[in-house]
């Protein structure tokens, strides 16, 4: 058949003439678009390459901006551009037809020889082999618009265009718009790089395209506000129009935009109407029903419909860009709004359905070990026997202290009420007052688990791991309890226990928690470590210190480290203990922990240490960022080392009478701490003594436990100063060999023993041992000893080789004096830790007095964030305010 057969009697009739059909005028006009446009440069240099490859794709979700970017991509453009709006359920005939007349409706001349289909239903291949040939002739290819794409559903339409698109050669460029892959060969297009894609991904508005888009709309709003909408709404271009349009008649645009309720905007009405109600009942009834879920897969999908055709259905909806983002994996997820939007329609379409379904998720998301998800969906079903039970029957109540999840899991609880009654809601509150401390309802609920636990019939073959975990569980909180109430003997019993249960415990729950045993050996240690048994402390510590298990053991890592620290401490070895203490906040600075999430133990054995260095700008900062730590977590073994790091502090500043009162461990425990009684009587005898009352000074370190050898030291320097230089050497002579006492307690011996010598005219004694303390105390940075020595040792450390000995780190210099660097004296104390990357930047900004909003938008992190990395840059300058912060970075040039 000929081109002029092909248009005889029997041919479709040309629309020669658009004008004079409306409807069909629209189909061939390019969209105009609205005066809120915004014209997005990045789109449009990437739809530029649209020139140079012959198939373009422009595939995005519905209302994702892509008609009006390419209509607005293809106005001045000095090639003819030919649209064409796709119709659905077309013949190849009628589509031919309507794409030949939008060529010549582009001012393309085509000669009468191309012919016009001769059906609505068919096109000859002759036609299509005329008008490639006609295409390839141009000296400047046409581009080809064929808008919705999507409806196009013929596989002999996609065949025919394709043969055409290749035989024209660089006459033609074509540019689909659709909201689904099209059916002509794109692999071989992607492979030859013949292909330009732009991609619902790619369409999104980022967050500074949406603050200028709203602006456009007449709302000014600050960044983080278009950061949230951006969020919300993944950037989704009719989203963000619908919004800013129902904002500007808010008197509160901002804050509608953060809480507007997605199910009565018209973006309700959009997307019913443009993705659910064109699905299939099938399709709608999955699509209300995964609604209820974060993520989901076919097998989960299966289980909330009671079906097996979930995974052609979710693919398929991937593919037509429904609102179904695909996460790898065959896992996937419903745009935020389009499931907040679900979720309502799901409790209109069917009120008592959500928590059904939310049971079957936990049931199904516990059996394939998703447990954090499926306590989530027990918890929004009402059933706390269930959810409880999950995470203690699966080992996981450490979850609870272990930093990262314990603020999720304890918000999740909160909801639990006093109806929901088991072993495991048990051990749940108790879990949960314990942590906070409120030792009357842990302990009350703890008992209770317990009487309930004794009361479980054990099976003919033993007790299964659900049960067992769930003693393992209580002996943990036992030990707990213990650590909190002071109770060594209690502590040591729930731990045997424990060692039992962990012996039945299949060896996978072990592996999948770590936390458990590292919990349990930190609360063991602690305890030991009050009760003042050192080298038992130190055996569990250890153990946990160097501990695997990543973030799921930091914070008991660190809370090991951190008393391992508070051992050094005590026996002097300042260094050892500012290294562990140091690595100590290393560890939850590693796996992104809040400071809050410790005790501040670290904090308190790092301050107790700048004083002893005569560093008390540096032990103030340090004692407020403790305070800011886990406030509930009040342990003995903190209290104690809180109160003497701010006794000794209040001494060191001259504050006598204060340091007396702080002296006393703000928590009672049921067995008397031999090194906190110590402490506290070396503290108040210290006041006593710095108020001129030896004799009650040294009246108060009589009743000590043997053992603490500070104290001795103590109770010499107060028997000097109440004019007794015998008994005083008597005590220290009473002392053993002091080879596992650090240089804190025997520079202090030292010092006490040379200024007896000075005192009895043995000057020669008196300067060596002075010059023994100076090199023991040098390589500590060890200085308050010799500025509360008094007035004796000053001529002494004028004196050769003492002034080199002392030069520059206790005192100014060779030629000074001799008298102890006063703090102010001193360069400022060097940085304890190197600040980070992300630290510094945040630093930068505090510099520009920019406040912690403004910081948090311009590095774009929530303002939480920013608090945190503040705290941080904060200890580690030694400094508690923004200024000051910044006087110390200009003082090190670290701005």
């Amino acid at each position: 058949m000929t081109g002029l057969e092909e248009n005889g009697p029997e041919a479709v009739t040309p629309y020669a003439d658009p004008d004079g059909d409306p409807f069909l005028r629209t189909r061939f006009a390019v969209p105009t678009r609205p005066a809120t446009y915004l014209r997005r440069e990045r789109l449009v240099q990437h739809l530029d390459q649209a020139l140079l490859t012959p198939l373009t794709m422009v595939n995005g979700a519905a209302g994702a901006g892509k008609t009006l970017l390419v209509a607005d991509w293809t106005e001045g453009r000095d090639q003819p551009v030919a649209w064409l709006t796709a119709e659905a359920d077309q013949g190849c005939g009628m589509f031919w037809t309507h794409l030949l007349q939008a060529l010549r409706a582009a001012g393309v001349p085509l000669s009468a020889a191309v012919g016009f289909p001769a059906g609505g239903s068919r096109v000859d291949h002759t036609l299509l082999a005329r008008l490639a040939a006609e295409l390839s002739d141009r000296d400047r290819p046409v581009i080809v618009v064929l808008d919705e794409f999507d409806r196009v559903t013929a596989p002999e339409i996609a065949e025919q265009l394709e043969f055409v698109l290749h035989h024209s050669g660089q006459g033609m460029r074509l540019l689909l718009v659709t909201r689904t892959e099209p059916l002509l060969p794109l692999h071989r297009y992607r492979a030859a790089g013949a292909m330009t894609e732009i991609r619902d991904a790619e369409l999104a508005f980022t967050s500074e395209e949406a603050a200028v888009l709203l602006e456009v709309h007449g709302l000014r709003l600050p960044l983080h506000a278009a950061r949230a909408l951006v969020e919300r709404t993944r950037g989704w271009a009719a989203g963000l129009r619908l919004c800013a349009l129902a904002a500007k008649e808010s008197p509160d645009p901002e804050t509608y935009l953060k809480e507007f309720e997605a199910a009565r905007t018209t973006v309700a009405d959009f997307l019913l109407a443009e993705v659910l109600k064109r699905q299939s009942p099938e399709t709608q009834d999955l699509l209300l029903r995964v609604s209820v879920l974060e993520r989901f897969c076919p097998e989960l999908a299966n289980a909330l419909t009671l079906s097996t055709h979930a995974a052609s259905i979710l693919a398929a909806l991937h593919r037509e860009n429904a609102f179904v983002e695909d996460l790898g994996h065959t896992w996937y997820r419903l745009h935020p709004l389009f499931g907040e939007i679900l979720r309502s329609h799901l409790r209109a379409w069917s009120p008592g359905l959500e928590p059904e379904l939310h049971r079957r998720a936990a049931a199904w998301l516990r059996r394939s070990g998703a447990l954090a998800e499926s306590l989530g969906h027990g918890a929004a079903a009402g059933d706390w026997e269930f959810t409880a039970g999950a995470l203690v029957e699966d080992l996981a109540i450490g979850q609870l202290f272990t930093g990262l999840r314990c603020d999720d899991l304890a918000e999740l609880f909160s909801r639990m009420g006093p109806e929901a009654a088991s072993p495991a809601t048990d051990l749940v509150r108790a879990a949960r007052d314990l942590f906070r401390c409120d030792l009357g309802r842990g302990q009350t609920h703890l008992r209770h688990a317990e009487r309930s636990l004794a009361g479980e019939q054990v099976p003919a073959g033993g007790a299964g791991p659900g049960l067992t975990a769930a003693r393992l569980s209580c002996a943990l909180l036992e030990v707990l309890a213990a650590r909190l109430t002071g109770s060594p003997e209690r502590a040591e019993r729930a731990a045997e226990a424990a060692g039992e249960l962990r012996e039945q415990m299949p060896a996978r729950l072990l592996e999948e928690h770590p936390e458990v045993t590292a919990l349990l050996m930190t609360h063991l240690g602690s305890t030991r470590l009050w009760a003042g048994r050192f080298d038992d402390a130190r055996a569990a510590l250890t153990v946990v210190a160097g501990c695997p298990g990543g973030v799921s053991t930091a914070l008991p890592r660190r809370e090991a480290l951190e008393h391992l620290a508070l051992i050094d401490y005590l026996n002097g070895w300042l260094s050892r203990a500012e290294r562990k203490a140091m690595a100590a906040l290393k560890e939850a600075e590693r796996f992104g922990l809040p400071q809050a999430s410790g005790s501040g133990l670290g904090q308190l054995v790092l301050a107790a240490v700048a004083v002893d260095r005569n560093e008390l700008a540096q032990a103030s900062a340090l004692l407020d960022a403790a305070a800011d730590a886990h406030r509930e977590m009040r342990d003995p073994v903190t209290e104690a080392a809180r109160s003497i790091a701010t006794a000794r502090l209040l001494l060191a500043g001259g504050r006598p009478r204060a340091a007396l009162a702080a002296a006393e461990p703000a928590v009672a425990a049921d067995v008397v701490s031999p090194w906190a009684a110590g402490h506290t009587a070396l503290a108040a005898s210290a006041a006593h003594l710095a108020e001129g009352q030896a004799e009650t000074a040294a009246e108060l370190l009589r009743s000590v436990p043997d053992g603490q050898v500070a104290c001795v030291v103590g109770a010499a320097g107060a028997q000097l100063a109440a004019g007794r230089p015998a008994a005083a050497i008597d005590l220290l002579d009473s002392l053993r060999p002091m080879g596992r006492i650090g240089p804190a307690v025997t520079v202090r011996a030292s010092l006490v023993r040379a200024q007896a010598a000075d005192g009895a005219g043995d000057f020669a004694a008196s300067r060596r041992l002075v010059l023994q303390a100076l090199h023991t105390a040098r390589r500590e940075r060890l200085r308050l000893p010799f500025v509360e020595a008094g007035p004796w040792i000053r001529p002494l450390l004028s004196l050769v080789p003492l002034r080199g000995v002392a030069a520059g780190w206790l005192t100014p210099d060779p030629s000074a004096d001799g008298a102890p660097l006063r703090p102010d004296d001193r360069q400022p104390a060097p940085v304890v830790e190197e600040l980070s990357g992300r630290e510094r930047d945040v630093l930068e900004r505090l510099a520009q007095m920019m406040s912690t909003e403004e910081i948090a938008a311009d590095l774009y992190v929530s303002v939480n964030t920013v608090k945190t990395h503040l705290k941080s840059v904060y200890r580690k300058l030694a400094v508690s305010r923004r200024h000051d912060a910044v006087r110390r970075a200009r003082e090190l040039r670290l701005l």
